[in-house]
C-alpha cells in the first residue's frame, strides 16, 4: 500500500484553503446594496451625496430638472436647497387642458410635499396619475443630479437663485400662460444680471397693453434683484408669473455654465481652439419656421447658415434676399444682436430668435 507523503498534504491543504478564499472574495458584493440603492434612486438632500463624496461642498440655490415628456404633456420640476436641504419643490410644468386639470390640481400638491418630506426621487406615485407621477419623479431626479453637480464643482455655496457666475446671455425657456407665451433672456457680466428683455411676451388685444405695462417693470426688477424672486406687477399676474419662470429658468442656465467651465483649470483656451457646430430652437413666424446653425471656434461665430426658411411664393424670394444678409451678420456681430432685413421682418426676427437659441447653447 503506497504511503501519503506528509508534505504532499500540506501542500493539497493550503491549495484547498486558499481556493475557498478566492471563491468567497468573488461572490462578495462590489458595494453596500442599500447604498447602491440609494444612489440610484438619487436618495438623500440634494447634493448630499456629491458632499459624502468628499467634495465637502454646501450646496444652496434653486436648480431646475429637464422637463420629461409625458402621454399628456411635459412635467418640469424646480427645487429649492439649502443647505443641502430641500426646502421647495414646485412643477413649472405640467399636463393641462380637459382631465389633466384635474389630475395635475390632485397630483402635483402631494408630490411636492412628498420631495421635501423625504428629501430624494423615491417618492411615491399619486393614484389616479400616474403619467405625471412618473414625469415629475424623472424631471425631480435630474434637478437632484444638477444639485449634486454643482456640489462637485464646488460651486454649489452660492447664494440664491441670483447668483450665475457664467458670463453671456441666456436665453429661459418659453413659459406658456393663459394669453400666450413668455421668455426671458438676460445678460450677466461679473456674477451679475445686466439686462433682462422678453423675447417673447401675450400680445393681441388688451395682451399688449398689459405687456407694455410689465414687461420694462419686470425686466428692470429682474437687473435690481439679481434673481427671480420679483414682485408681480398689478393687472398682469400672468404675464409677471410667465416672466418668472422663463428669468429663473435662464439662471439656472447661467449657473450650469459657470459650473461647467469652473473645472477645466486650463482656463477657455482648451475650448476655445476646437470649433463645433450648435443649431438653434426652431422659431416660428407668420410665414414658416426659421432653424439656425452656426461654428463656433475660438469664441468666435465663423459661419451662420439657415438650416430652414420661409419658402413658397414671395418667401423664397424674401429668404434668398435676407438670409445671405442675416449669415454674415451674425459672423460679423458675433451676436443676435443684428438689423433687421428690410422687407423680410419675419424672417429676420425669426432668424435672431434662432441664432441667439444657438448662441445659448454654445456658451454664450
Amino acid at each position: 500500500m503506497r504511503k501519503s507523503h506528509p508534505l504532499r498534504r500540506v501542500v493539497l491543504a493550503t491549495a484547498a484553503t486558499v481556493s475557498g478564499i478566492v471563491l468567497l472574495l468573488s461572490l462578495k458584493p462590489s458595494s453596500d446594496p442599500g447604498a447602491a440603492q440609494a444612489a440610484g434612486a438619487g436618495a438623500g438632500a440634494a447634493a448630499q451625496d456629491a458632499a459624502q463624496g468628499g467634495s465637502g461642498a454646501v450646496v444652496s440655490g434653486t436648480m431646475t430638472g429637464d422637463a420629461a415628456q409625458t402621454q399628456y404633456g411635459a412635467v418640469q420640476v424646480r427645487i429649492t436647497v439649502v443647505d443641502n436641504k430641500i426646502t421647495k419643490a414646485e412643477a413649472v410644468q405640467a399636463p393641462k387642458g380637459g382631465t389633466s386639470d384635474q389630475k395635475t390640481a390632485l397630483a402635483v400638491p402631494k408630490l411636492n410635499a412628498d420631495v421635501v418630506a423625504k428629501q430624494s426621487a423615491n417618492v411615491d406615485t399619486v393614484s389616479g396619475a400616474t403619467y405625471t407621477s412618473e414625469g415629475y419623479k424623472k424631471s425631480l431626479q435630474s434637478a437632484i443630479d444638477k444639485a449634486n453637480a454643482s456640489a462637485g464643482s464646488g460651486s454649489g455655496s452660492s447664494q440664491g437663485s441670483g447668483s450665475a457666475q457664467a458670463s453671456g446671455a441666456f436665453t429661459g425657456d418659453a413659459v406658456q400662460t393663459q394669453y400666450g407665451a413668455v421668455q426671458v433672456r438676460i445678460t450677466v457680466a461679473g456674477g451679475k444680471i445686466t439686462k433682462a428683455e422678453a423675447v417673447q411676451a401675450p400680445k393681441g388685444g388688451t395682451s399688449d397693453q398689459k405687456t407694455a405695462l410689465s414687461v420694462p417693470k419686470l425686466n428692470q426688477e429682474a437687473v435690481a434683484a439679481g434673481s427671480a424672486d420679483i414682485d408681480s406687477v398689478s393687472g398682469a399676474t400672468y404675464t409677471s408669473e410667465g416672466y418668472k419662470k422663463s428669468l429663473q429658468s435662464a439662471l439656472d442656465k447661467a449657473k450650469a455654465g459657470a459650473g461647467s467651465s469652473s473645472g477645466s483649470g486650463a482656463g477657455a483656451s482648451s475650448g476655445a481652439a476646437q470649433a463645433k457646430t450648435v443649431t438653434g430652437s426652431v422659431a416660428q413666424t407668420q410665414y414658416g419656421p426659421v432653424q439656425v446653425r452656426i461654428t463656433v471656434a475660438g469664441g468666435k461665430i465663423t459661419k451662420a447658415e439657415a438650416v430652414q426658411a420661409p419658402k413658397g411664393g414671395t418667401s423664397s424670394e424674401k429668404t434668398a434676399l435676407s438670409v445671405p444678409k442675416l449669415n454674415q451678420e451674425a459672423v460679423a456681430a458675433g451676436s443676435a444682436d443684428i438689423d433687421s432685413v428690410s422687407g423680410a421682418t419675419y424672417t429676420s426676427e425669426g432668424y435672431k430668435k434662432s441664432l441667439q437659441s444657438a448662441l445659448d447653447q454654445a456658451g454664450g
